[in-house]
């Protein structure tokens, strides 16, 4: 009875003060928590954005950029106040730093438990302003903050400084381990010593806790939970965002069409063989890409090849008019002998020397046939944009040999689909390659037979680009005659969500942007028209505008 009584005496000890074991960071299942912002200012006016972010207790960093374009404002004068009283003695006025930001120190800043009130007057190139905005109040100092004492390590540091107490624990506890070791008491012996068992500390460094908190927050890009970017103004500085105001405008409406580059029929052309054969260099060697050509200059040879049939019938050809040259040499010869002698005329003389010159021209040029080569001129002026040919080539009659192109001689063809495709009013047009930047097209021409089930029509390049290659595929916008009211933005301004729509990242705050899906007609390879999503009055990001819808 007296050790049943004892057995549970122990154990209800043990459970009451055994010690609680905690998971370590990362594995309690907990959500992380996101890291803050630091206290912040972001006030803006119809003339300036401006955001000053406490650094240290005593010390703001300020962003001042323009409310129209988000462009940063380096050459500024700042200066601040608190509402009821100046900082200090007279007003603090920031300092401009390297990077384009402004600096303010101030003792007044540290007060604690209290939001600030400060109000910034803003001297500058586009006007002067005033702005008021509150920085949150730092946090009151805790009376009972102090360093956390563990009460097992106190207890120990405690035993530590009276020997007496060990050597006494030590006799009570073999005392009381006897007794519970005997043949029956020894599983409760093991678990009243895994529950008794004082818990071990690591020696810093070597516990896997969490290193010590960082002393202030940080400032990151993030995506909010209503869809929103909160994107801070360094990062803006980086990212150099640019925003406009939206206005309505006029535009003709335009229509946008696949097209490709071509060269000028009337400035370029092909160098083909007419009869094929086997190319040779001309004296200065064939022409490489790129080389500067003179129109009849001579681009290669090709020598003509004779078929044995061809052959025969040449040297038998030959020899008869080898024969009759010698024939009609003979008969001037016996000519000119009776004219000398007074027996013969002067008409004959000359009649056999035309038939004698005659075939001695038939002779000259069957020799030319089969020794001359056919020589390939350029067609035009220009450059060499193709050659598909080298020395010892075999070609066949029609093959391109060589393509010269006027640079300045370019044209781009387009499809355009619909019955009333060749009645459009085309106004003017650009094309551009991609995002870059846009030409200027000249209207050549409907066609009058369909291609593709599609119209053709031609441009003229106006200010083509420097290595401009044919064939290039472009994106034709051609204004028509009906005018259009409404949004005009860039192109780049408009960006694929991640769902698919269309989307452009209106500037609300300061530091916060948000998506607003838009619905827009192409003006030109530039610009586009918004026909519905957006109000005249909005901010919306033109450059960077791809970056801001990455952030995640």
């Amino acid at each position: 009875m007296f050790h049943r009584v004892l057995r549970r005496a122990v154990l209800a000890c043990a459970l009451t003060f055994s010690a609680p074991a905690l998971a370590h960071e990362g594995h309690d299942e907990a959500p992380a928590a996101a890291a803050p912002a630091r206290p912040r200012i972001a006030v803006h006016s119809e003339l300036y954005e401006l955001v000053a972010v406490r650094e240290a207790a005593d010390r703001l960093r300020i962003w001042l950029d323009r409310f129209d374009g988000n462009a940063p404002v380096a050459d500024a004068r700042i200066e601040a106040t608190l509402s009821e009283a100046t900082l200090g003695e007279a007003a603090i006025a920031a300092e401009p730093q390297p990077n384009g930001t402004y600096l303010l120190h101030s003792e007044a800043l540290a007060a604690r438990g209290t939001p600030l009130e400060l109000v910034f007057s803003i001297t500058g190139a586009i006007g002067d302003d005033l702005l008021l905005g509150t920085l949150p109040a730092l946090p009151p100092p805790d009376p009972h903050a102090g360093p956390h004492e563990d009460p097992w390590q106190a207890a120990l540091e405690w035993a530590a400084h009276r020997p007496w107490f060990p050597i006494g624990g030590g006799v009570a506890g073999g005392f009381l381990l006897a007794m519970l070791l005997r043949p029956r008491r020894r599983r409760v012996a093991a678990a009243l010593l895994l529950v008794l068992a004082m818990p071990a500390r690591a020696h810093e460094g070597h516990d896997h806790a969490a290193g010590p908190a960082p002393s202030g927050a940080i400032d990151a890009p993030q995506r909010l939970p209503d869809g929103a970017v909160f994107l801070p103004k360094i990062s803006q500085r980086l990212l150099e965002l640019r925003t406009v105001t939206l206005r309505e405008g006029e535009a003709r409406r335009a229509v946008t069409l696949v097209g490709r580059v071509v060269a000028d029929p009337n400035r370029g052309g092909l160098a083909q063989s007419i009869a094929g054969g086997r190319v040779t260099p001309p004296e200065g060697g064939l022409p490489r890409l790129g080389q500067q050509v003179r129109r009849g200059e001579v681009l290669a040879l090709v020598e003509v090849p004779l078929p044995i049939a061809d052959r025969t019938t040449i040297a038998e050809r030959s020899g008869e008019i080898d024969q009759l040259i010698a024939g009609a040499e003979a008969r001037l010869n016996r000519a000119r002998s009776l004219v000398a002698s007074g027996a013969g005329t002067r008409v004959q003389v000359i009649d056999t020397e035309i038939e004698l010159d005659g075939l001695r021209r038939r002779r000259a040029l069957i020799g030319a046939n089969r020794v001359e080569p056919e020589a390939i001129r350029a067609p035009a002026d220009g450059i060499v944009a193709v050659a598909r040919v080298v020395a010892g080539q075999v070609v066949q009659a029609q093959d391109i040999l060589f393509q010269i192109l006027d640079p300045g001689g370019l044209w781009v063809e387009a499809l355009v689909y619909g019955p009333d495709a060749a009645r459009l009013e085309v106004q003017d047009a650009t094309a551009a390659i991609g995002d870059g930047a846009p030409m200027r097209l000249t209207l050549q021409g409907f066609g009058q037979a369909l291609q593709q089930q599609a119209t053709l029509v031609q441009f003229r390049i106006e200010d083509a680009p420097a290595g401009l290659p044919l064939g290039q595929p472009v994106r034709v916008v051609a204004r028509l005659a009906e005018n259009l009211r409404g949004l005009i933005l860039p192109r780049a301004a408009v960006v694929r969500a991640a769902n698919g729509e269309s989307v452009v990242w209106r500037h609300g705050e300061p530091e916060t942007f948000s998506a607003a899906a838009v619905r827009v007609e192409p003006i030109d390879a530039a610009r586009v028209l918004v026909a519905a999503g957006l109000r005249p009055g909005e901010r919306v990001v033109v450059q960077g505008a791809g970056l801001v819808n990455q952030i995640r």
